[in-house]
């Protein structure tokens, strides 16, 4: 069974396309949306969708990562998608994802980044990114992005529930899966991801957080994974 899952807050200018091109699939069983409260017609463009393999669960109101945390603890199927609310998916993504998980626990495809308007600002977001797997590269420099990432349920088992403080969903789970699963990067652009000035996700950007910042975050990684046991005592800051 393929679960997707998506955290939606005030995404009503793109929701409907992104459900539409993830729903064009036969092979996607659910779509779980965890809405955190939007005040927008949101839920009434999801709903004009009319697909019974939709399923919005109500979000905890806790922000961005809470919000895809928690639909994640609502989804079925043994193999997960994230999604973001307003990229759009290209037709071949679900089957060559599935092709590549038959190798691998977690899978990280290439997307071309769009605007609002979805022209192609680059082409490949792994050139722009220099994106590939490695511990110490990807905790350095996070390139796994969520709404390109799809895995197992071992993967999400390991990975739940996610540890306070942690900066960003994708980049935690990214790291469990690379101490315990066999990943793989697909260099094939699969989704167009849109980035329109208004994103809850600033991942494609240059972080402008301080310094201190940044190292606080790699250190709420590190010590998470120490909480869960997928990295010696010793590995921690």
């Amino acid at each position: 069974m393929i679960s997707v899952c998506m955290a939606a807050f005030n995404g009503e200018k793109y929701i409907e396309a992104q459900l539409r091109s993830i729903l064009a699939s036969p092979r996607v069983d659910e779509v779980v949306i965890s809405d955190d409260g939007s005040t927008d017609a949101t839920l009434a463009r999801i709903a004009a969708i009319g697909d019974a393999r939709v399923r919005v669960v109500p979000g905890p109101r806790a922000g961005l990562i809470r919000n895809f945390e928690n639909a994640l603890t609502h989804a079925q199927g043994d193999i997960i998608f994230l999604s973001d609310q307003d990229d759009v998916w290209l037709p071949q993504k679900v089957d060559v994802v599935m092709l590549a998980l038959a190798r691998a626990e977690l899978v990280v495809t290439d997307c071309s980044v769009v605007d609002s308007e979805l022209n192609v600002q680059e082409q490949s977001f792994f050139r722009a990114r220099h994106s590939g797997p490695g511990f110490a590269k990807n905790l350095l420099r996070n390139t796994y992005l969520g709404c390109c990432m799809a895995f197992r349920r071992d993967v999400l088992a390991r990975a739940l529930p996610f540890p306070d403080f942690i900066p960003m969903h994708d980049w935690w789970i990214g790291l469990v899966a690379e101490r315990t699963a066999n990943v793989a990067f697909v260099d094939t652009p699969l989704l167009l991801y849109r980035r329109h000035g208004a994103n809850a996700s600033p991942t494609s950007e240059r972080s402008k957080a301080k310094l201190g910042t940044q190292l606080a975050w790699r250190l709420s990684l590190l010590r998470g994974l120490v909480s869960k046991r997928l990295l010696p005592v010793h590995s921690s800051l």
